[in-house]
């Protein structure tokens, strides 16, 4: 451990650090003759590391108040020379702005620079300005990000300041835009993106005006003097904008849309300090956030994935509304993301089979983060306190628009409003969202949710009648709403319904289906043949034969006996046996005329009587 209390050792140290801050930055020359900066490019000598052992040097040998901005601010004004002067190469240009991105990263305030060698105000306008607007991308990426550190610094926001990032991010190269980005982020969650539009001239909307949607810029088409539109507005507009380049080698991640995921994922978690930001857009970035996360496109972004990964894991246990969000972004998630509907396009059957699944992917993920439990445990506490209550209490829970059953009659209302049901990617839709919400699950302290709910099962099961496995899962369901429903017997009043469907953003009103019951689920049909069923002989059959077709008739059971369906020859034998027993009962009532007749006459009593006795028998 260095010791600089002695006057020698602190004098011989600050003759050291004064050669490691003045020491150009090490480069490299190609074939055509062209420097090459060694290192990141923004940082001293190259490196993060380098630079902040650099910077606690300098603090501990001049650890008077003040001192350390005394003296860097003097090393910088000394590197600015020649820059001032227009007459620096770009790697002067490069040295003299990381001596001032470590001066501003380790200075707490901008008071501590006021009346040194070079004032915040002259180092603006003379040094970090005119970088931003050079010609080399290395100089420009290293003032844009010392712009970054002194707006961090300011109470608010510089105009200036706050322009040349807004025009870097839109007119710069990729690499550029990614670093004004990454600064233009830094502000807003600092500052806020409301002091970062008025900074510009840019005037707060009106209280009573809800902002729904962002507003949509193309950055290409944009102008440098069009300041009319929000910071919000622009950063979100880059993540439609095509063709961002960006190196995945190494460790350079520094491209645009891993710097827009991991900046509003940040604005999402810290949204309890943006008032000014609507909850409308909460959902609108939350939705755009999930594409991103299961599209096919960010799939080698691994760094985007990762930080999106730690976000989601935390985002729905942190608090309600963030549960609610999640519900909001369902249904506009899987708009945009199913394939052949509502203007999606669509592709050959490999890509809409993969398209499918990333889509039901996102579903299942999203119903995941709903029924995540919120980490404080005073929320659990009282969670646990409503379901112990539950039965005192079932119509006094109205919080259904944040949980589960909320999302379940969103999910019902979009499957039976769903405007291509016949076409194939309507069909599959349908499915995929009922297999969702057969997951979904209710309390019993939501009665009208549970009311309401109960008549949209049947749209549900209509919609997907083809699959009967899934329509015997909505039976299920159907029935543990009904065991939930304090009152089964009745209805929701339409009143209540429309208020459930207001309170969850549906304007439109919708009819419930409540008596119609969910159709059940046929039986699987028995494997076991059924039995044949036996003629009656045409002829008079003898004692024996009768006792055995009598025994035999009594051993057919009658259930496979009703399933043979009748046939005409059947029709024909039993026509004919009724008259057989008209004419021997009109026999039996006249006299005989000779005694050879009598033998036929018994049998044929016989006959008839056995058959009638098993007419009277089976009436």
């Amino acid at each position: 451990m260095l010791e600089f209390s002695d006057t020698m050792n602190r004098k011989i140290a600050s003759s050291f650090l004064h050669e490691l801050l003045v020491r150009p930055l090490e480069h490299e020359v190609d074939d055509d003759g062209n420097q090459i900066a060694i290192g990141d490019g923004v940082s001293l000598g190259g490196d993060k590391d380098w630079a902040k052992a650099v910077a606690e040097l300098a603090k501990k040998v001049h650890s008077s108040v003040g001192e350390f901005e005394m003296v860097v601010s003097t090393v910088v004004e000394e590197l600015a020379r020649p820059c001032r002067e227009r007459t620096a190469d770009f790697m002067q240009w490069m040295h003299c702005l990381a001596v001032t991105g470590l001066l501003l990263q380790n200075t707490s305030t901008l008071r501590n620079l006021q009346a040194t060698a070079i004032e915040p105000s002259e180092l603006l306008h003379s040094l970090l300005l005119p970088a931003a607007k050079q010609n080399h991308v290395d100089v420009q990426r290293a003032a844009l990000r010392c712009l970054c550190l002194l707006g961090l610094l300011e109470n608010r926001p510089n105009a200036e300041l706050v322009k040349q990032l807004r025009l870097s991010f839109i007119n710069g190269p990729d690499l550029v835009s990614a670093i004004a980005c990454k600064a233009l982020i830094d502000l807003v969650t600092w500052h806020g993106p409301q002091e970062i539009d008025r900074a510009i001239g840019i005037e707060s909307p009106d209280p009573s005006y809800e902002k729904s949607q962002f507003t949509q810029v193309d950055l290409s088409d944009m102008n440098d003097d069009d300041l009319n539109i929000g910071v919000l507005d622009i950063l979100f507009s880059g993540f439609h904008k095509d063709h961002w380049e960006f190196d995945l080698e190494g460790d350079n991640h520094d491209n645009v849309p891993t710097i827009l995921g991991e900046g509003f994922a940040k604005i999402l978690l810290l949204s309890g300090n943006f008032a000014s930001i609507p909850a409308d857009l909460h959902t609108v970035i939350l939705a755009k956030l999930i594409k991103l996360y299961f599209s096919e496109e960010t799939k080698e972004l691994e760094r985007l994935k990762q930080c999106m990964s730690v976000f989601f894991q935390h985002y729905p246990a942190l608090s309600d509304k963030h549960k609610s969000c999640i519900c909001n972004a369902f249904v506009p998630v899987m708009k945009a993301m199913w394939p052949g509907l509502y203007g999606n396009a669509g592709g050959s059957t490999h890509v809409i089979s993969k398209r499918r699944k990333l889509a039901v992917q996102a579903s299942r993920f999203m119903v995941q983060m709903v029924q995540t439990q919120l980490f404080s445990t005073e929320s659990m506490d009282q969670a646990s306190k409503s379901s112990e209550s539950a039965s005192g209490l079932a119509d006094a829970s109205n919080n259904f628009d944040i949980s589960e059953e909320g999302l379940a009659i969103r999910i019902a209302l979009e499957v039976a409003s769903c405007p291509d049901k016949k076409t194939a990617a309507g069909k599959a839709y349908a499915l995929a969202l009922c297999k969702v919400v057969v997951l979904l699950r209710f309390r019993q302290s939501e009665q009208k949710a549970i009311k309401c709910m109960r008549g949209l099962v049947n749209h549900l099961a209509a919609s997907v009648a083809s699959d009967k496995e899934l329509g015997k899962e909505l039976a299920q369901m159907a029935a543990r709403l009904r065991s939930l429903d304090a009152c089964p017997d009745e209805e929701l009043a339409q009143d209540d319904a429309d208020a459930i469907f207001k309170k969850l953003g549906f304007d439109d009103g919708f009819k419930l289906d409540t008596n119609q019951a969910v159709p059940p689920t046929p039986a699987p049909r028995s494997v076991r043949p059924p039995a044949p069923a036996r003629r009656r002989a045409r002829q008079a059959p003898s004692s024996s034969d009768d006792s055995d077709e009598e025994a035999g008739e009594a051993d057919v059971p009658a259930t496979s006996a009703s399933r043979v369906p009748a046939t005409p020859s059947m029709t024909a034998a039993a026509r004919s046996q009724r008259a057989s027993k008209t004419a021997a009962l009109s026999k039996m009532s006249a006299k005989p005329a000779t005694a050879s007749d009598d033998s036929e006459l018994d049998g044929q009593s016989d006959v008839t009587s056995e058959e009638d006795a098993s007419d009277e028998e089976s009436l």
